[in-house]
C-alpha cells in the first residue's frame, strides 16, 4: 500500500463544486415544496432484480441498493411529495463510472405523470447543469435512429445479426435489446431522455397498454452515460408481488442467491400508494459532468481503494 493512499482522490475545487450542487439541489426542492427524508440503510429485505447484487451484513441484513422501497411506504403514510439523498450499496460495481458504496438522490410526486416527471428533471439539470432542454426519444425512436430497426417488433434472428460482434452475445431477447442499447444507442446519446421502454423491462414501472404495449419508464443519459431512472410507478401489489417472484425465479435460473423480498413494501401497496412518478439520479455521475471528468474517483474523497 502506497503511503500517500491517505489522501483524497478528488481535489478541493472537486469538493466544493460536490457541495455547491449539493445546496442548488437543496434549494431547487425546498422551493417547490418538496419534504428532505430519511430512511435507513440496513434492511431485512432487499431488491429481487438479477441485475443487482446487494451487500449483507453477519446478521443477514441488506445495505440498500436503493431507498425506493422505504420511501414507497413514506408516500402510503400520506407523506406527500418527498425527496432524499442518500448512500446506496452494489456489490460487484467497480470501475471508472461506478463504486460499491455511492450517492443517491430520489425523489416522487404525487400526482405527477411520466411527462411531468420528465420535465421536472429536465428542469433540475438546467438549474445545476446550466444545460438547455433535453432532448426527448422513445425507445422505439432512439433504435430506429441509431440501428434503423423497430425494438418491440424486430426478429430474434435481426437483432442477434445486430448483436454478433458484441461479447456476451445470447439468445435472450431482453438482453439482446440491452446489449444493443448499449453498445450502439448509449454511446450517441449527449443529454437525452429515453422513456416508454418495452414492457418486459417494466422493473417497477407502469405498463402501458397499446400496440405494443410500452413500460411507463425513462432513462436520463448524458454523454453517453446513464444519469437517472425514472417510473410512472406501479401501484398494485399483487402485480408487484408477482414481479418479485418472477426476479426471483430468474435468479435461480441465472445461478444467484435468493433474497427476501420486501413484504413491508407490498403492504404499503395494498394499503394505498398515491398515483405518483418518482426517479433515481446518481449524484456522483451528476458531478462528474459538472466536473468535467470521466471517472468517479475525481469526485469521491476516497473511493473502495482508498476506503
Amino acid at each position: 500500500m502506497s503511503k500517500n493512499n491517505w489522501q483524497p482522490t478528488a481535489s478541493l475545487p472537486n469538493l466544493k463544486l460536490r457541495a455547491e450542487i449539493l445546496a442548488n439541489i437543496h434549494q431547487f426542492f425546498a422551493d417547490r415544496g418538496v419534504l428532505e427524508v430519511d430512511t435507513p440503510l440496513l434492511s431485512a429485505a432487499t431488491v429481487t432484480d438479477p441485475h443487482l447484487h446487494s451487500l449483507v451484513t453477519t446478521k443477514n441484513l441488506y445495505l440498500q441498493t436503493s431507498p425506493e422501497f422505504a420511501m414507497k411506504r413514506l408516500l402510503a403514510a400520506g407523506s406527500g411529495p418527498i425527496y432524499q439523498i442518500c448512500k446506496a450499496f452494489r456489490d460487484d460495481e467497480q470501475g471508472r463510472q461506478h463504486n460499491p458504496e455511492f450517492t443517491m438522490m430520489e425523489w416522487y410526486r404525487p400526482g405527477f405523470n411520466l411527462q411531468d416527471l420528465m420535465r421536472e428533471t429536465d428542469e433540475l439539470l438546467q438549474c445545476v447543469l446550466n444545460f438547455p432542454p433535453a432532448e426527448k426519444l422513445t425507445y422505439q425512436q432512439a433504435f430506429e435512429k441509431y440501428l434503423d430497426i423497430n425494438p418491440h417488433t424486430a426478429e430474434l434472428s435481426e437483432l442477434k445479426k445486430r448483436a454478433k460482434d458484441i461479447v456476451g452475445f445470447t439468445d435472450d431477447r431482453d438482453s439482446l435489446l440491452q446489449l444493443l442499447m448499449s453498445q450502439h444507442v448509449e454511446p450517441n446519446l449527449t443529454h437525452t431522455f429515453i422513456y416508454d421502454f418495452p414492457a418486459s423491462q417494466a422493473a417497477l414501472a407502469r405498463i402501458r397498454p397499446g400496440n405494443p404495449p410500452v413500460a411507463e419508464r425513462v432513462e436520463v443519459y448524458i454523454n453517453g452515460m446513464e444519469l437517472a431512472n425514472g417510473f410512472y410507478e406501479l401501484t398494485d401489489a399483487h402485480e408487484q408481488k408477482q414481479r418479485f417472484l418472477n426476479d426471483l425465479e430468474q435468479r435461480k435460473k441465472l445461478g444467484y442467491p435468493a433474497v427476501p423480498h420486501d413484504e413491508h413494501l407490498i403492504a404499503a401497496l395494498a394499503h394505498g400508494l398515491p398515483n405518483c412518478s418518482g426517479i433515481a439520479l446518481g449524484i456522483d455521475r451528476l458531478i462528474m459532468i459538472a466536473a468535467k471528468t470521466n471517472n468517479i474517483a475525481d469526485v469521491l474523497s476516497f473511493p473502495i481503494d482508498r476506503a
